[in-house]
């Protein structure tokens, strides 16, 4: 080990890197990621396993693996990176106007009204902050936040808990049934498939796709495919021209309100079964920031959504509702 790397000391950077570099697998993606060339890139690597005395890597295989050493370092920086990201968070925590970046991911599902209030708001609140939104998937967004690349993101509720994020309930958004205007068959004989009249539905690589099939699945109903779309607007413009039948969200149905005169809407039959929205951040995301976006969220939701719904369709009252945060 040389004098030279003893006095300057182990640099963060070298640390960051190699976390990327282990994540991604090849000095092409963390150059990409980070912004720095590949040989940049390299020659801090180079100088981390110089100044600690051992290989890391296996540059030699494609992608690049780690060795059993780099194995070992990698879950001990992992959680050193964490506790230095939670502590420069806490630190920058009470004073959210002093925040100079925030890279914040939706669902569409919240483009309308509520997006655009909240970034109004936070320009308000943080003048000096260099903002970036993103609208994506919920699995999108999710593996945005695991890769950094987002601070913190709304999602559908995501079927499996992540150890490096945090999640706060938003709001239940029960399923419901949307038929065109002039059906007057019986919901049992809709959902049961014992109609002519196809059911549409979301895509299967969506959260909400896979939460209606599994519902489907354990009432024991096979529908078959006849149509499927990853835009709520296209299902509902389908829906209102009498194509066929689906299953939607409260909230995602008052983002079509060009369509509500020509379709109909009821609770759906049976067991009833709701999905969540919730804010999910990394964990070193500072709790400051977190909690003005909440609220925000909150108070978007009540006022665009949730109110005017519940004034339309009464019996929604007690299941379309914000979670309570504790």
């Amino acid at each position: 080990m040389s004098s030279s790397f003893d006095r300057k000391g182990l640099n963060l950077k070298w640390l960051e890197l190699f976390q990327i570099c282990a994540r991604k697998g090849s000095l092409q993606a963390t150059a990409r990621e980070t912004g720095l060339s590949i040989s940049t890139v390299s020659y801090h690597l180079k100088s981390l396993e110089d100044y600690i005395g051992v290989d890391l890597l296996d540059h030699s295989r494609r992608p690049i693996v780690l060795t059993p050493k780099g194995q070992a370092f990698l879950v001990n920086i992992d959680d050193a990176l964490l506790t230095i990201r939670k502590a420069k968070a806490e630190a920058s925590s009470g004073n959210v106007a002093e925040a100079r970046s925030l890279r914040i991911g939706s669902i569409e599902d919240l483009d309308s009204d509520i997006m655009p209030d909240l970034a109004v708001h936070l320009s308000a609140k943080m003048p000096g902050c260099d903002f970036r939104y993103h609208t994506a998937t919920s699995h999108e967004i999710i593996e945005m936040l695991r890769n950094r690349q987002l601070d913190l993101g709304i999602t559908t509720a995501p079927l499996e808990r992540h150890r490096d994020l945090q999640e706060r309930e938003l709001l239940r958004d029960p399923f419901v049934l949307v038929l065109p205007r002039d059906t007057d068959q019986s919901l049992p004989d809709i959902v049961g498939g014992s109609t002519k009249l196809p059911f549409l539905r979301f895509s299967s690589d969506l959260i909400i796709a896979q939460q209606i099939e599994a519902q489907l699945r354990r009432l024991g109903i096979a529908l078959a495919h006849q149509f499927a779309c990853n835009n709520n607007q296209t299902l509902m413009g389908m829906v209102a021209s009498g194509a066929g039948w689906s299953i939607t969200t409260p909230l995602l149905f008052s983002r079509a309100k060009r369509f509500h005169g020509q379709v109909q809407l009821h609770p759906f039959p049976g067991k009833s079964f709701s999905r969540r929205l919730t804010l999910v951040t990394t964990q070193d995301c500072a709790v400051s920031v977190v909690t003005l976006v909440d609220q925000k969220l909150r108070t978007g939701l009540e006022q665009h959504v949730i109110a005017p719904t519940h004034a339309a369709t009464p019996w929604l009252k007690d299941h379309f509702t914000l979670i309570d945060p504790s």
